[in-house]
């Protein structure tokens, strides 16, 4: 039987250039997808969502977080780099069993959903065994996100059962190419582990038609010039996703737009620990157009929201400093409120190869997205709709859908006991910090 919704008298930000922006507007999803943008849309036999005074847009996309760390949120809210290595990779890191992947990927995931990101890049560095592997998965899956579960591996050498596990996971959870679900390689890469290591991890994904992502730019580890280590080699693909980028430099920033490469930013993280000042403007300069992400939940807040501000606030501050320095004022921002919205929704489906599905409200593609509440006092009044989108936070999320399945509503997650979820939050949590200190 056909399921039909119809999303009536939303302000419709469809981030699609040939619909563009409804001040009034409809959104029918008919058995998951969008099957029709426009002003009015007649039909009877609709479920029907009243939109008024809700800003209608896409859900948003995330294309780079632990959600491993979930469960220790706001731990390296004040750790460098160096530090967050010690403590959370190599002292917790270890303490981690299955369960307590499981407990953090579903609430880190729920979390996403709560705060309007309806797609995620889970960079899963915690698979210390295939046990670690598809618990993560499952937490994925009972969370009812879409995901690109990036199986990552948290350390050099690479285990005996590393690449076959890969493949394990990769064939038995993966195999729908339709599913919410889809995989990636989340590689520690050549800066954060050896290049042959980096080198098997290409070889793998490609043999298997996956995306690789992989931290190049990082602080003084950029100075290993990665990026041109693997043009060199002729590696540079499509395929690639390329995280911060902070101190790569612009000749890198052809090779990856030359090559049709992807890349994902995560500014406030990239300011606390150090990884160089964020490259928003150096990057788009090339012609890239990077996508947002979250980065590391244990340190910063999981809302995409705030990241979109925090990007227009990093690369503003630089633009302007540069201007004064030179003796003059800007004659125009270079980076708009707008733009950031496309980085965290288009953008980020182009990054993890899903903008045929998702990313905009365009007729043919799945129905993931969420209804702003412009009623509240931090919105009231649309006077600037890019800039009403950025303004927004969590509690303006009143509405979340996914495939068209609706998984928040009224201001409220619907699929999840909250209650028992914070209990098995906290117990893991406990057991984890039991025996660890600074």
């Amino acid at each position: 039987m056909t399921t039909r919704t119809l999303i009536s008298g939303g302000i419709v930000f469809s981030v699609d250039p040939e619909i563009g922006t409804l001040p009034k507007g409809d959104v029918l999803i008919e058995d998951g997808v969008i099957r029709a943008v426009a002003p009015e849309i007649a039909v009877s036999d609709a479920r029907l969502v009243d939109a008024t005074n809700r800003i209608v847009l896409p859900g948003l996309v995330d294309t780079h977080r632990h959600l491993w760390q979930a469960a220790v949120r706001q731990i390296a809210a004040d750790w460098t780099l160096g530090q967050y290595v010690e403590h959370m990779l190599l002292q917790l890191g270890p303490q981690f069993a299955p369960e307590d992947v499981y407990v953090a990927d579903l609430l880190g995931a729920i979390e996403a959903l709560d705060a309007g990101i309806t797609t995620i890049m889970d960079w899963s560095h915690i698979i210390r065994t295939p046990e670690h592997a598809d618990e993560a998965v499952r937490g994925l899956a009972d969370s009812g996100i879409r995901a690109v579960f990036g199986y990552g591996n948290p350390w050099s050498p690479q285990a005996h059962w590393y690449r076959s596990d890969v493949v394990r996971v990769a064939e038995r959870y993966f195999s729908a190419r339709d599913s919410l679900l889809t995989f990636a390689l989340a590689s520690l890469g050549p800066e954060f582990g050896p290049i042959e290591e980096a080198l098997v991890d290409l070889v793998l994904a490609r043999e298997l038609d996956v995306r690789v992502s992989t931290h190049v730019g990082v602080g003084l580890l950029g100075q290993a010039r990665s990026v041109s280590e693997l043009h060199r080699r002729g590696l540079l693909g499509p395929d690639l996703i390329y995280v911060h980028c902070n101190t790569c430099t612009d000749e890198e920033f052809r090779m990856i737009a030359d090559s049709g490469g992807h890349v994902s930013i995560s500014p406030r993280v990239e300011m606390q620990m150090g990884h160089g000042y964020p490259a928003t403007g150096r990057l788009r300069a090339a012609g890239l157009e990077p996508s947002l992400s979250v980065d590391v939940v244990s340190g910063v807040g999981g809302s995409l929201f705030a990241e979109m501000r925090g990007t227009l606030e990093a690369e503003r501050g630089w633009q302007n400093h540069l201007a004064l320095g030179r003796g003059e004022s800007l004659p125009e921002l270079t980076i708009t409120t707008e733009d950031v919205v496309r980085m965290a929704t288009i953008e980020g489906a182009r990054t993890l190869g899903l903008d045929d599905r998702i990313g905009s409200l365009t007729p043919g593609k799945q129905a993931d997205l969420i209804l702003l509440d412009v009623e509240l006092p931090n919105l009231f009044l649309v006077n600037h709709l890019p800039a009403a989108v950025t303004l927004a936070d969590s509690q303006n999320v009143e509405a979340v859908f996914v495939a068209g399945e609706q998984v928040k509503g009224g201001g409220r997650m619907l699929r999840h006991d909250l209650s028992a979820l914070r209990e098995r939050v906290r117990s893991s949590r406990d057991g984890l910090l039991k025996n660890w200190s600074l």
